[in-house]
């Protein structure tokens, strides 16, 4: 008890969600980055009591969200960002409960998204004082020209393995995630290389059959980009890229949490039928944060009106969204019927796992990293905790 004594530590009361359920009368004990206890109040060890900053506070406690899926915010994209422009969306974000993100890609000349990667790899090399980018997901530019929704069909390629070689070489472990088409030539071979590099290997702006996605997930295939959207549907005699996500266990599968996306009845069918594999994401572009009007999505024109984002010259096709992850775990609580535990598991710990993340953050247990929300009986966000230290905005 004696090396307890020497931290400078708070401590968190009120209700606390952890994997085991809510306790209704719990304390969190966090410090140097670290939760160090969580448990029932009255089970508190002594030695914590003692720590001169103790709090008490009346709320839910939960995780911090892991959004592996966002473009930009507050009128920025990751794609023309600099350290103030990646200051400027990890502040935004994480003032709506995000507390690790990926910095998502366009389709894009293969330039742009070498200076993407190099700007990320920088700020992550120095203090991050918000959201931590965990590092980047690539969305594109290996889809297909059937299915490109907001993504610049001039700059679709084929999957290149010798670029992901010299990425990965170049910035080892910063790409986390790639989005691909499974059925274009080459990409079963990337697949297999990502799953061999630990990153998630997505299906995504595709026009795959129902056969080519298991072939895939064979190959390694284990998550699919914004379920529903631009993707083959399912069809009770040809089940398409839809079916076999909902049917493989080897997929998971990310929902843009907006009711705009998706109607709030097949995300409660997705959540039925995936279970702990679902993950809640934004797909947030620079708009988000902001009122309406023109912006862009990489290099396309949007228009956002009453808060949805679509192409300007193609006012049919969405463009991304204005969502938080605060709106999106409301919305899958309110209006989905997700209970809170099964809300936090896709907003948190599920992500963590598809980061391979999930010993470091996701949940609130001891030894994990302490990125922790404090929410009302509305759900509204009232504070929020990144490595143990409480973010002012």
């Amino acid at each position: 008890m004696a090396e307890i004594n020497t931290l400078t530590g708070e401590l968190l009361f009120g209700k606390v969600l952890t994997p085991g359920g809510i306790l209704e009368h719990g304390v969190i004990a966090v410090s140097a980055e670290q939760i160090h206890y969580v448990g029932e109040a009255e089970w508190l060890p002594a030695a914590y009591a003692e720590w001169p900053s103790t709090l008490e506070k009346k709320g839910l406690f939960i995780p911090g969200f892991v959004d592996v899926h966002v473009h930009g915010g507050a009128g920025h994209d990751f794609m023309y960002s600099n350290s103030e422009a990646l200051n400027s969306i990890t502040k935004f974000h994480c003032s709506q409960g995000t507390t690790t993100m990926l910095a998502t890609t366009m389709t894009a000349p293969k330039a742009e998204i070498d200076r993407v990667l190099s700007e990320v790899d920088a700020y992550r090399s120095r203090t991050m004082p918000y959201a931590q980018l965990a590092g980047v997901h690539l969305e594109g530019p290996f889809i297909s020209p059937k299915w490109p929704g907001a993504q610049n069909p001039e700059h679709i390629v084929l999957a290149n393995i010798e670029w992901l070689e010299e990425w990965e070489t170049q910035y080892p472990g910063l790409i986390r995630q790639v989005t691909l088409a499974p059925e274009r030539e080459g990409a079963l071979t990337a697949i297999s290389w990502l799953r061999r590099h630990s990153i998630t290997a997505a299906l995504g702006h595709t026009d795959a059959t129902y056969d080519e996605v298991i072939t895939a997930a064979e190959a390694g295939l284990n998550q699919a980009v914004h379920a529903f959207n631009a993707m083959t549907a399912l069809h009770h005699r040809k089940p398409g890229t839809v079916g076999a996500v909902l049917g493989d266990h080897r997929i998971r599968a990310e929902i843009i949490g907006d009711g705009i996306h998706v109607h709030p009845a097949v995300v409660s069918l997705l959540a039925r039928l995936k279970g702990d594999q679902l993950l809640l994401i934004t797909d947030a572009m620079s708009a988000a944060g902001l009122s309406d009007g023109e912006y862009k999505i990489g290099d396309l024109p949007v228009l956002v009106q009453q808060g949805i984002a679509t192409l300007k010259d193609h006012p049919e096709s969405l463009a991304g969204s204005t969502l938080t992850m605060i709106k999106g775990f409301r919305f899958l609580v309110q209006e989905v019927g997700l209970s809170l535990e099964a809300a936090s598991r896709a907003a948190s710990l599920t992500p963590a796992v598809s980061l391979g993340l999930e010993r470091t953050i996701g949940s609130l247990e001891a030894g994990k990293q302490g990125d922790i929300l404090l929410l009302d009986a509305e759900l509204n966000l009232r504070d929020v905790w990144v490595q143990g230290k409480k973010v002012a905005f």
